[in-house]
């Protein structure tokens, strides 16, 4: 029946396939997983993080990571699969689209596209309070005007960089994210001897292996609200994914950078995480426990730890990642924006090709403009508001993954008993991953619902809640007036399961006959 709906038609045979414009082979393995790690801005990242950890499950921070690292893994094995057969930019939403059809697939893409603009507003902040302290100029904090400046004008000089093509992105990621290792993994060796000599924050504290033990973890309420953080953390490992058309060896290349990175990440983040438990403790007034600490856990350590250049130091290392990061993001997003304009689940303006970079033009500079858009809105009401979007990310990233993991099982349902390999590579990995993260999503949903999670509320009901599943809701509004507007994708015209992945570049959608 599915094959007689599509019979009308025009197939495209393999030598009428090129790509949607983007440069081939631009990146090898390196430069894909230093991309996957630059977009989860590891720096960033912890800095972020390791103090909320902390005062929700104390020394479990490091348990909750490992249990979040599993349905990352687990996710990473889905998306590696899916793009063996189908190496497509807009990664989510095309499988999406192809397991599930063209509703899921869209929101699929506006989740990708939803965290993606969420992020940007708030690595922004990040960067212009960062650019501040390193300047001594953190008397200018409170003013707004400022701030919004010095975060506006690094978006727009990441979507430059962004514009001009992956190879000169990809040249700045290597001495970035080179950077944050080295300087994460001294800061690490350096916190674990200090702790070890008794001259940690109020003593240290000594390791116990019980930290990495989840077994241990016995409120739920807080090992879910843990476990999102944690989540986050890893976000953004699937941008090596989103720019596969222009890889080379696209079918085997990205997977293997997002399982590499994945890995990277878990390694690097347990290291830091411990050193940093060891060093600052769980103490209330000077330690962890501290909710005034746990903004920025390296602002408490950096300078009592290595000394008077240590802050500083730290400090352009965060500002140097988040940047990275702010870059990396509006790259995947554009993508997906991209393969979305070209199978019409979008506007055509969406599709449109820089003729000189090979970049997604229209899309990339629309990613910068909303983000901007979203940033100073959000500003100008309240930082309060701006601080919960971290932890909203976290619902849109279960979702999106989630989606992707169900893709998985669903499109090779008929080879997942070929094999012991296939059963769990194809079936069980991709579905457990997705179970956790429906779980993961639907429990921190109920959670986020109360006024007090979080820094604000309206109405009664909790900020982080309104910004993460209002995003998603106002994605349905929008996908409905869509398919109003552009009917073809959404009756399975423009993309379907045997769609080609890659589609003709020299006549476009507009002129394949029974495509309107």
């Amino acid at each position: 029946m599915e094959h007689e709906e599509h019979a009308h038609l025009v197939e495209l045979t393999p030598d009428d396939i090129h790509g949607k414009g983007l440069k081939k082979n631009v990146i090898g393995l390196p430069g894909s997983i230093t991309i996957a790690l630059a977009s989860v801005a590891p720096a960033f990242s912890l800095a972020a993080t390791i103090g909320f950890l902390a005062l929700e499950v104390g020394n479990q921070a490091p348990a909750v990571m490992i249990v979040a690292f599993i349905p990352i893994l687990l996710v990473a094995f889905a998306y590696r699969e899916l793009n063996r057969v189908m190496p497509d930019s807009g990664t989510s939403f095309t499988w999406g689209t192809k397991a599930f059809g063209p509703w899921v697939g869209w929101m699929a893409g506006w989740g990708l596209a939803a965290s993606g603009i969420i992020f940007v507003a708030n690595a922004a902040d990040v960067v212009s309070n960062y650019t501040l302290q390193l300047f001594g100029a953190d008397n200018l904090a409170d003013n707004k005007l400022v701030v919004i400046a010095i975060g506006v004008t690094f978006i727009v000089l990441m979507t430059w960089v962004t514009y001009r093509g992956l190879e000169g992105s990809t040249k700045m990621q290597y001495g970035l994210v080179a950077i944050q290792y080295i300087v994460l993994i001294v800061l690490a060796i350096v916190a674990i001897i200090s702790a070890g000599n008794g001259s940690g924050v109020d003593g240290g504290q000594a390791f116990s292996w019980s930290w990495l033990n989840p077994l241990e973890l016995s409120d739920w309420g807080s090992f879910t609200a843990a476990f999102l953080l944690a989540l986050f953390i890893y976000w953004g490992w699937d941008t090596a994914l989103a720019v596969n058309e222009e890889t080379s060896n696209s079918t085997k290349t990205p997977g293997r950078a997002g399982v590499i990175s994945t890995v990277l990440l878990l390694s690097l983040y347990l290291l830091v995480t411990v050193a940093v438990l060891m060093y600052a403790g769980l103490g209330d007034t000077n330690g962890l426990g501290n909710v005034d600490n746990a903004g920025d856990v390296f602002n408490l350590i950096a300078e009592p730890l290595l000394g008077s250049w240590g802050a500083p130091l730290l400090v352009l290392t965060v500002l140097l990642s988040t940047a990275a990061a702010l870059q990396t993001t509006i790259m995947p997003t554009a993508r997906g924006a991209l393969a979305m304009g070209v199978y019409k689940a979008a506007p055509a303006s969406f599709a449109r090709i820089s003729p000189k970079f090979l970049t997604p033009s229209y899309a990339t500079v629309l990613m910068g403009l909303v983000g901007t858009i979203f940033y100073v809105g959000l500003k100008l009401i309240s930082a309060n508001i701006l601080e919960d979007t971290i932890a909203s990310i976290g619902l849109a990233i279960a979702f999106y993954y989630g989606i992707t993991a169900y893709a998985c099982v669903w499109w090779f349902r008929k080879e997942i008993f070929l094999s012991v390999r296939n059963f769990f590579v194809l079936g069980l990995f991709p579905l457990l991953g997705g179970i956790i993260l429906t779980a993961a999503f639907i429990r921190s949903a109920m959670d986020m619902v109360s006024p007090d999670y979080g820094n604000t509320s309206l109405f009664g009901v909790g900020g982080v809640f309104i910004l993460g599943v209002g995003s998603l809701l106002f994605g349905v509004v929008l996908m409905v007036i869509y398919s109003r507007i552009a009917p073809p994708f959404f009756k399975g015209n423009t993309l379907h399961k045997d769609t080609p992945i890659l589609v003709r570049e020299e006549v476009g959608l507009d002129e394949i006959p029974g495509v309107s």
